[in-house]
């Protein structure tokens, strides 16, 4: 039985080829196997993330909150104008991680914040 690879979307090795490519039985992704191994040899594609004004923000970066933020299971929301220092960047739909005093780690949308 010949050796399957590793499906780059979910790392299942639950895959089979399927009329030339490759087909995940997980999360139903289909790749190149010829194009994926010459992709994996690659650096890793940096995803810039923007703030509300159009500046790149990076990692280690302070930003500022631009409107008050509710917080699910907080009696209050985090207000419009809070700084956050030491942000993290992340993949996903909240692209921020940090610690706000008061709150504790969560994550940010970029929308809402602006670089200080």
């Amino acid at each position: 039985m010949p050796s399957t690879a590793l499906c780059p979307n979910c790392h299942s090795d639950l895959t089979y080829e399927n009329e030339g490519l490759m087909t995940c039985s997980q999360c139903f992704h289909e790749w190149d196997p010829a194009t994926a191994t010459a992709a994996a040899n690659d650096e890793p594609t940096l995803v810039r993330v923007l703030d509300s004004n159009g500046n790149e923000l990076h990692d280690g970066d302070s930003v500022i909150v631009i409107k008050d933020l509710p917080v699910k299971g907080m009696p209050r929301p985090v207000k419009a104008g809070t700084k956050v220092k030491n942000i993290r960047l992340t993949d996903g739909d909240h692209n921020i991680d940090c610690k706000i005093e008061g709150f504790g780690a969560m994550g940010l949308k970029s929308e809402f914040v602006r670089k200080a």
